[in-house]
């Protein structure tokens, strides 16, 4: 496999979407913007192939083949044209994703992607000249071990490109679902519902967040609690999602007063090292 695969934006997700699309044997160029960023980016990698190795799940020679695979980018322009699939994974700003979009596409990859956990692929679709062969492609964190991918189907969309989307699942190692285009598709809108109302329990003082995390894992199944999993997502992504869900479908998606409160105070999770847990080298506390 060779197929150039190209990921905007070296956050958590963009990063991620690299290790997955390297890992099944795509030439995957990483485009970042902030150098910063995208040092950490190529560093973070580097890291995640270690403990592979450690673990047992790669050899060292597959993992180094992995880590030639990726080429980090500065700007789309430093991209050469007609890219076999490029997904867009920049932050969850309407404006920001429609700019990158517009851009992406004049490189003409084959399978153009918005990594969006949110927002309408037919808005983000609006100013794009071939807007049959978009679609959304939302990763889950962390996507190295998430095995869902929610394909989601925009009203422009060709039967050609979803099908195309999970095929390109199905060669990423992902398992995929298929929605209809609406605000929050289906696992935003419905994980975000009770993200919020756990924070909401934490305003209101019915326990604190390990007491209400342990009640889902142990009442319901879950693998981890509503808000430790917003820790992990960022305080700052919930709050972007949540915004547009409100816009979208009313004020029952109103954020609560202390996820503004926390986002403003730098408080954004694991990222930042402190969220409704402290996150010491990455480990909660």
């Amino acid at each position: 496999m060779s197929d150039r695969f190209v990921v905007v934006g070296a956050g958590t997700m963009g990063l991620g979407i690299a290790y997955v699309a390297a890992g099944a044997g795509h030439a995957v160029e990483l485009v970042e913007v902030d150098p910063g960023r995208g040092a950490a980016a190529v560093a973070r990698l580097g890291e995640l192939w270690e403990r592979a190795v450690e673990r047992g799940k790669l050899t060292a020679d597959e993992a180094e083949a992995n880590r030639g695979r990726v080429a980090l980018r500065a700007a789309l322009t430093e991209v050469a044209e007609e890219p076999d699939v490029v997904v867009e994974a920049v932050p969850e700003r309407l404006d920001l994703k429609r700019a990158v979009l517009r851009d992406a596409e004049a490189l003409r990859p084959a399978l153009l992607g918005s990594n969006t956990s949110s927002i309408s692929i037919g808005e983000l679709a609006a100013d794009l000249a071939r807007p049959e062969s978009f679609v959304g492609l939302h990763f889950f964190n962390p996507v190295w071990a998430m095995a869902l991918l929610e394909v989601v189907v925009g009203p422009a969309t060709a039967d050609e490109t979803t099908t195309a989307a999970v095929a390109l699942a199905a060669r990423l190692g992902k398992d995929p679902v298929v929605v209809r285009d609406m605000p929050g598709f289906a696992t935003s809108r419905l994980g975000v519902t009770l993200g919020l109302e756990a924070i909401r329990m934490v305003a209101d003082g019915v326990a604190g967040p390990a007491d209400i995390d342990k009640a889902m894992v142990l009442g319901y199944r879950h693998p981890i609690g509503p808000l430790e999993l917003t820790d992990l997502v960022g305080l700052d992504v919930r709050l972007d999602i949540a915004r547009t869900l409100q816009a979208a479908y009313g004020d029952r998606f109103a954020p609560p007063p202390l996820l503004e409160e926390m986002v403003a105070a730098g408080r954004l999770g694991k990222k930042s090292g402190q969220g409704f847990y402290s996150w010491e080298g990455g480990v909660k506390r």
